[in-house]
């Protein structure tokens, strides 16, 4: 079955999908549509997320569903709200011209009410998370007992979440009747229990496995101790220009420290993670499907649903304990044909893990050095002539006569001069720095199984300890931990003095300067509304207190401090 007009499929489904531009089906399509379209028994299909999963079930099952019955035939119970959505969305596409086919999707952190109006409407099709499903069968909203085909997608995520209770009560109120489909990236333990109590003799369709990882995805790590971390991943999204990227962390509390890093130095990124309400988790999601951000820094369950098929970077900030949770993550870039990239963070006592990952898949994963300040702005430079020479729609009109006469520059000087303008701030920054592998790993990891053990353990309570925190990221709570090399200041400018980055870093670099002396070493800089901080090498302490005062910005006085 290499196209789908070759199937059996009804023509208003083959127009609908040929619409969609689908042609010939992926290989879970090929073997599962066939099988649903003529044999009754229960099935557990073993495949990868982006591998069209929800075609390979919802077309064969909306061949076949009686569109004269108002009831409910057809349940796909699923981890994740967006995931719900993109689901239900998907067989609306599929079922366009069935005029009598009705779907509705029920899920939380939405409207109970609502739902429950939207039920009146008697839809054969149901795609629920597991909670509100729950929830909805309690107030009798809900009646399966007509229910022919029953899916469990994401069933092992659905079980990681915790959702194991509650799909047993569903499954309990279903009919033994029913013809039960397992969809599932991994067999662990739980699935596999799930799947001899209430699957009958289930026939079983792997595809993809975890040593079939795609071929064309370039696999690289990167070593950086644990406070090298953040800079370490600002040098290579800096020489990765014009990326669309997901950063996967371990918890809320990285998720979030790692977005308002990237916030705070100017980048186009957001968080996406369960501390998040679910109208802020939608404006985030749809910021990042449109592209007005261009980084989400995510955990791994909220990056669940998330269909993008132009990722060019996936970046593990930290890596995961499962190995075929890396492939899941690397698996988001390199889709419909296109090349991808998945970079590693690694921290140098982590070689052990990074051997195990490398062992389970397969993967070739490559080591590359974390790029100089003059390798990103060599990268930069090509990002800006790319940009430049890839096709753009003319977006506005304007009069030639309003170009300057330019005949007193060759083209290489004018080149110049718009680059030294387009990549200024980038340049200043990285002026001067040198290899971070070089300046910082062996100082400051030495101790790394001990701060391993304490990263873990810090990991483990970080939702407990942490303070409240604003929506643009501000934080309140327990301070996080120094360098011990640097010094924190308190700086009286803030936003509302319209203080940039730059200027920090132009402030803290004349106030540093002097004959003979090496150019300091500058950390973070968080510039809040009324105020900010930053953090400078140690040896230049006074240098900071002593001459900052005597300075001005935009006519103001400037005062620094060193920060409890």
């Amino acid at each position: 079955m290499n196209l789908f007009t070759e199937t059996n499929l009804s023509p208003d489904i083959l127009k609908a999908v040929g619409e969609l531009g689908y042609e010939s089906p992926t290989e879970i399509q090929k073997q599962t549509i066939p099988f649903i379209l003529s044999d009754i028994r229960d099935l557990i299909a073993l495949a990868q997320t982006g591998t069209g999963k929800t075609a390979a079930f919802s077309l064969p099952i909306l061949d076949m569903i009686d569109d004269t019955s108002r009831k409910i035939q057809f349940l796909v119970l699923c981890p994740t709200r967006e995931l719900c959505l993109q689901i239900a969305k998907d067989i609306k596409n599929y079922s366009k011209y069935m005029q009598n086919i009705k779907t509705t999707a029920v899920y939380g952190g939405s409207s109970i009410m609502e739902q429950i109006r939207s039920l009146k409407d008697k839809p054969q099709i149901i795609v629920g998370t597991p909670g509100r499903v729950i929830d909805l069968i309690n107030r009798k909203a809900l009646d399966f007992s007509a229910i022919h085909w029953l899916v469990l997608d994401e069933a092992d995520e659905m079980l990681s979440m915790g959702f194991k209770d509650e799909l047993e009560t569903i499954l309990s109120e279903t009919p033994e009747t029913k013809q039960t489909f397992l969809f599932s990236a991994t067999m662990n333990k739980e699935v596999e229990r799930i799947s001899k109590n209430y699957l009958t003799k289930p026939h079983r369709i792997s595809v993809g496995s975890i040593n079939e990882v795609k071929k064309n995805i370039k696999h690289e790590y990167y070593v950086a101790g644990y406070r090298q971390k953040k800079e370490a991943l600002k040098r290579l999204i800096d020489s990765n220009p014009n990326q669309y990227s997901i950063i996967f962390c371990r918890t809320r509390m990285e998720t979030q420290e790692v977005a308002d890093f990237l916030m705070q130095n100017g980048y186009a990124a957001d968080a996406l993670h369960g501390d998040l309400s679910q109208a802020q988790r939608d404006t985030v999601m749809k910021k990042f499907r449109l592209k007005n951000i261009d980084i989400l820094v995510a955990t791994d369950v909220a990056a669940r649903g998330l269909d993008v098929n132009s990722l060019t970077h996936v970046i593990h900030f930290s890596l995961p304990d499962d190995p075929e949770v890396f492939v899941h993550r690397s698996g988001r870039t390199g889709r419909a044909g296109k090349d991808g990239i998945s970079m590693a963070l690694i921290k140098p006592e982590e070689s052990r893990k990074l051997k195990q990952i490398k062992s389970a898949t397969k993967i070739e994963i490559i080591e590359g050095k974390i790029p100089t300040g003059e390798a990103v702005i060599k990268a930069q430079v090509g990002g800006v002539f790319e940009n430049l020479f890839a096709e753009h729609e003319d977006y506005f009109e304007f009069d030639d006569a309003l170009i300057p006469d330019l005949s007193a520059f060759t083209k290489e000087e004018l080149v110049h001069r718009l680059l030294q303008v387009q990549l200024k701030e980038l340049a200043v920054y990285y002026k001067d720095r040198h290899d971070l592998l070089e300046q910082k790993l062996s100082s400051r990891d030495d101790d790394g199984s001990r701060r391993d053990r304490r990263d873990r353990d810090r990991d483990r309570g970080r939702d407990r300890d942490r303070g409240d925190r604003g929506e643009r990221g501000e934080r309140t709570g327990k301070p996080r931990r120094r360098n011990e090399n640097m010094v924190r200041f308190f700086f009286n400018l803030g936003k509302k003095d319209q203080l940039k980055k730059l200027d920090v870093l132009e402030i803290i670099n004349k106030a540093t300067s002097g004959k003979g002396k090496k150019r300091a070493e500058i950390g973070d800089i968080e510039i809040l509304e009324k105020f900010s901080f930053f953090e400078v090498e140690k040896t230049f302490k006074d240098n900071v207190l002593s001459n900052i005062p005597s300075m001005k910005f935009k006519g103001k006085d400037m005062r620094a401090e060193v920060a409890n």
